[in-house]
């Protein structure tokens, strides 16, 4: 090892100009890259396609519709929708929403469209028609024949509000458009949802609420604009604090310029893989930035104590090559194996978000542990930079020499003493740690943000929302004029209805009896299921498969459950609820199929994060674990290393239980990266105190030195990040608000663990064994 970093140090240093020329060559073209890089949100990068759910999503998919709605909500400020005015706003936007961009036109549903029919008993039997008819002129008696229908129709609720006071547009997306034929561009959907829907249609009488995927997408990136801004402070702040540690703005751009090259080089390779950037994955440049930094200010620091011993800049550089490459290397080797462990979870966002993260830790290897040494080369110090070192190190001598007082024992069994206490206290409140969505609307935006109010609304009004979970009963051909199908599936939506957190259901079977009883002159006692087969397909007949409640051979009837929200309790509930009914009623006359409906996505992808975040943790401890015993070959040095990781981690795990932060897409990433951040602080620290005992030093004295150099640049570095990512509570993102917290609490306590932790528990539990 030492004969491979003694030629990589003359390959570097003896040909810097090349190397410069060659990062400059290629720093452009990425740079070139980057700029062609787009947005790419898509609703199928959020579905685990491999779990069973995602399976019967995709087999049923063209058949009955996704998960990818959009729902418009028209609410007459005056709480009566019979207006002249009211309606014609209605039909306006709903030609609006057919010709937008990627709707599926036949799955289009409002009171304008033929799809949404009424029936009731006249003196013959029973007549049908359209809600709103086609001579409707809004005149005062069409108002009233309207109202009608629309009770006949029993839409009350589901496309016209509880009180009369709105009425719903639902609609599906597809992934691809097909006018177009190319991948369905969601911010443009976005887009025309709110400059032609909301801003057509809203006036002194009228509120537009609009809700659905494309909708959360549109407002997330916009958001994510203020996102660059927030970078942007980061930088700044960050910029300022390495400047002060480095008492050089030439020493301190070089840190910062390598950083930046990383993510340029990172940004710049997705283009050419064929990738573009999701909204969700917007913080993971941030991410490389950061650890990045925290790499470059130890090279910088490494380069600091040469020149304060009196070494030149060339010198120093090659010292801290030497002294840096292999800790360096196992730090962010580590950390790439933390992003690719993500892998793991079969979900192409997330997937794409570990490729992304693991990319720009490659760059980092390459320009952290190759650029930047060369580029300090070229640095050079004069006897004013070396006396404010010297006037610096004075100043310091005193706080490193009580902190050095760790190593002692007593002191040093009180450390961990107190950390083992924090961690089984923090590990019972890790625990509860919920796998999705904890609230209500989008938790990737505030509670007063425009959409979560626009979810509270249409909650509030309608028994139907975007939260849907259909289940697929399968059973055999023309089973609708079967009793015994018919029956089991009524009997399972019934049960369903009674669960907590479903608003409402609607199936097959409750249409089939209120049209049953519309064949006995509307008697309440005949909404029942007909046990005749020729009154079942009398029933049946009325409904058409445009309805979603049953396809064209009648062998599939889904079951819609219209949850009250899409928090990970209330789906837990209703999964449970579902498969206690299964469980307490086996029979194999119907097929039940989970689940289509974008919460059978959410059940789906939590059930996926679920699975895999445990063999996640495994996999990144047990790569870090192997990487320390190949590099230190000691248990005790490994795990001297490891406790303060899984300290912090559980730590993290505790605090997102108590912030309500659910383990999800989003939020992984941080976890992962809070590893990724404690293994560089612990391997740096760890190497120098190791290499000065190894000279001869004692406890104290390698405590002391290591402080003053490593340590040092690791408590600069964990409150300078903190710093810079600390404002970010004021971003209109939550979930950007949530990671700021969460990311300061993982800087600046893998800082603490690492500079308390270390040293103590060597000199407790190694001493003897040395």
């Amino acid at each position: 090892m030492n004969w491979l970093i003694a030629q990589l140090e003359h390959l570097l240093f003896t040909h810097r100009k090349w190397v410069i020329v060659f990062f400059i060559l290629v720093t452009c073209f990425m740079a070139w890259s980057a700029s062609r890089l787009q947005v790419d949100a898509g609703f199928n990068k959020l579905l685990p396609l491999q779990h069973e759910y995602m399976q019967t999503f995709l087999e049923y998919n063209k058949e009955f519709g996704g998960a990818n709605r959009v729902l418009v909500a028209l609410i007459a400020r005056d709480g009566n929708i019979f207006t002249a005015d009211f309606f014609e706003s209605l039909r306006k936007a709903t030609d609006e929403v057919f010709f937008i961009p990627g709707v599926d036109r036949t799955r289009v549903m409002s009171l304008f469209t033929p799809n949404v029919r009424y029936t009731e008993v006249v003196e013959d039997g029973i007549a049908g028609g359209n809600v709103i008819p086609d001579d409707f002129q809004g005149s005062a008696e069409d108002l009233q024949r309207v109202r009608a229908n629309i009770i006949k129709a029993g839409i009350v609720g589901k496309l016209v509000a509880s009180d009369f006071s709105g009425a719903l547009i639902s609609a599906q997306l597809l992934e691809v458009d097909p006018e177009t034929g190319d991948k369905l561009d969601y911010l443009e959907v976005a887009s025309q949802l709110e400059n032609k829907l909301r801003l057509n249609n809203t006036d002194d009488n009228i509120d537009v609420h609009i809700i659905g995927f494309a909708k959360v997408i549109g407002d997330i990136t916009e958001g994510a604009g203020q996102v660059v801004f927030f970078f942007f402070i980061t930088l700044l702040i960050t910029s300022l604090l390495v400047i002060f540690y480095a008492q050089s703005v030439k020493l301190a751009a070089l840190p910062l310029l390598s950083s930046l090259i990383a993510v340029i080089w990172q940004i710049g390779v997705l283009p050419l893989l064929g990738y573009g950037i999701d909204p969700m994955s917007i913080l993971v440049p941030f991410l490389v930035f950061a650890i990045g930094v925290s790499h470059g200010v130890q090279m910088l620091s490494a380069v600091r104590a040469e020149c304060y011993l009196g070494a030149d800049t060339m010198t120093a550089a090659r010292t801290a090559f030497r002294r840096l490459f292999v800790p360096g290397m196992i730090a962010l080797i580590s950390d790439c194996i933390g992003f690719i462990t993500i892998l793991l979870i079969e979900i192409e966002i997330i997937q794409e978000m570990a490729i992304t993260a693991s990319l720009g830790i490659a760059m980092l290897i390459l320009t952290n542990l190759f650029l930047l040494p060369v580029l300090l080369s070229y640095m050079h110090t004069d006897d004013a930079y070396h006396e404010k070192l010297k006037q610096r190190a004075r100043r310091l001598i005193s706080t490193w020499r009580k902190l050095s007082l760790v190593t002692h024992r007593p002191i040093a069994m009180r450390i961990v003493l107190v950390s083992v206490v924090i961690f089984l206290l923090g590990f019972n409140q890790a625990a509860q740690i919920k796998i999705g969505d904890l609230h209500r609307g989008v938790p990737e935006l505030h509670d007063d943000s425009r959409y979560n109010i626009d979810t509270g609304v249409i909650t509030d009004k309608f028994s139907i929302g975007v939260d849907v979970l259909t289940v697929i009963a399968e059973t055999k051909p023309e089973g609708c004029i079967d009793y015994a199908s018919m029956e089991r599936i009524d009997r399972f939506a019934w049960h369903m209805l009674n669960t907590e957190g479903v608003q409402t259901v609607t199936t097959l079977p409750l249409l089939v009896r209120r049209i049953n009883a519309g064949w006995n002159e509307g008697s309440m006692k005949w909404r029942v299921i007909p046990g005749n087969s020729s009154l079942l397909a009398q029933s049946v007949a009325y409904v058409p498969t445009s309805t979603g409640l049953l396809n064209s051979d009648c062998s599939v009837m889904p079951v819609m459950i219209f949850t009250a929200d899409h928090k990970a309790e209330t789906i837990d509930t209703i999964l449970a609820s579902i498969d206690s009914f299964l469980e307490n009623n086996p029979d194999d006359t119907v097929n039940f199929r989970l689940a289509t409906g974008n919460v059978g996505v959410m059940a789906a992808s939590n059930q996926e994060v679920a699975a895999a975040q445990f063999p996640i943790l495994f996999y990144v401890f047990a790569a870090v674990i192997v990487l320390c015993l190949v590099t230190f070959r000691s248990l005790l040095a490994t795990f001297s290393i490891i406790y303060p990781l899984a300290l912090v981690s559980v730590l993290a795990y505790s605090l997102m239980t108590w912030l309500e932060i659910g383990l999800k897409v989003n939020t992984l990433p941080v976890v992962a990266l809070g590893v990724g951040i404690g293994i560089d602080y612990g391997i740096y620290i760890y190497s120098r105190y190791k290499s000065l005992l190894e000279q001869g030093a004692t406890a104290d004295e390698a405590c002391f030195q290591t402080f003053s150099t490593t340590g040092f640049s690791v408590i600069f570095t964990g409150i300078t990040l903190a710093a810079g990512v600390i404002t970010w509570i004021f971003s209109p993102l939550k979930f950007q608000a949530d990671m700021g917290i969460l990311l300061t609490f993982m800087f600046l306590f893998n800082m603490l663990a690492a500079i308390l932790l270390i040293p103590s528990m060597r000199s407790l539990f190694m001493a003897k064994s040395e």
